[in-house]
């Protein structure tokens, strides 16, 4: 707290209150309210996005090099959660858009990603193989037991669709020369897009350049089972159309299933075991459509 006094002082900032939440102060002083939080923040990304003219994320108030940030309170409008998610893919498409660059790479920077991906993948199969293996062994099965028990052969299938994705993709993008990168947020969930006057983007403390395609991956993840990420891509694509060979990674991506740990109470093993299936259903209606079109 001492810290943060300093920080305000220097600022010429006279707290009246602090709230805290989670690791986020929220300071009101005679006029207004503050942010404040732990600086975690790349000062190279904010330069970049200044350079590119993307501003839609709160203004901050002091140095970039202080211990705590700074930054102006937005008042978050409420509404419906299924327009502010398209408004918040309408928001991504742009920070892609704005920042897209072309890197030169070699057959070995793919690589690197195919052998990670094919290893998450063998690692994954061989789990659930042994998990069922154990589980069948059993004289009487737990309810989140006999629901993986159920659902195993669409589980391994999954990974073994990702697996021949995985080995076409690689095989298309060998040869190619250049990669798209962009700025990505890299911490997409709805909590952290807020609508006022206009959108802004919250909680950039994990952004960093990549591919773009892994904004639309952690945000699926996030969200999966909460919305229609067909309508959401096809929003997405219409400002920033991803290219087959992004897509397609994507895709792999996605089907792949979270590794499920039975070391909770029944109740939450059940329910964990139930979401897990769940996403493969989910998944299996966006990716097979895409991929029909071919």
């Amino acid at each position: 707290m001492l810290k943060i006094d300093e920080i305000l002082k220097k600022n010429s900032l006279v707290a009246n209150r602090y709230i805290k939440k989670n690791n986020v102060y929220f300071i009101d002083t005679k006029d207004t309210r503050y942010v404040v939080k732990k600086n975690k923040y790349s000062t190279d990304i904010y330069n970049y996005l200044k350079t590119r003219s993307f501003d839609y994320y709160p203004k901050v108030l002091n140095s970039e090099n202080d211990d705590y940030l700074i930054t102006e309170y937005i008042e978050d409008i409420d509404l419906p959660k299924e327009q502010k998610i398209l408004d918040m893919i309408d928001l991504v498409s742009l920070l892609h858009y704005k920042t897209t660059h072309y890197k030169e790479v070699t057959e070995d920077d793919y690589k690197e990603i195919y052998e990670d991906i094919n290893s998450n993948i063998d690692y994954l199969y061989s789990y659930y193989m042994d998990l069922i293996t154990l589980i069948e062994t059993k004289v009487y099965m737990s309810p989140s037991e006999y629901l993986l028990a159920s659902n195993i052969s669409k589980l391994l299938a999954s990974l073994t669709y990702a697996k021949e994705e995985l080995n076409d993709w690689y095989n298309e993008i060998k040869e190619i020369k250049k990669q798209r990168l962009v700025v990505l947020h890299n911490n997409l969930e709805l909590n952290h897009f807020i609508e006022n006057e206009r959108p802004y983007l919250i909680s950039w403390n994990k952004s960093k350049i990549g591919l773009p395609i892994f904004d639309i991956y952690r945000l699926y993840k996030k969200h999966a089972l909460d919305f229609d990420f067909s309508e959401i891509l096809n929003r997405y694509e219409k400002k920033f159309p991803l290219l087959p060979t992004e897509k397609k990674l994507l895709f792999i991506l996605i089907v792949l299933p979270d590794k499920i740990e039975f070391d909770k109470s029944e109740y939450e093993n059940t329910l964990e075991v139930s979401r897990v299936i769940n996403c493969l259903y989910k998944t299996e209606k966006l990716v097979l459509p895409e991929n029909s079109k071919k």
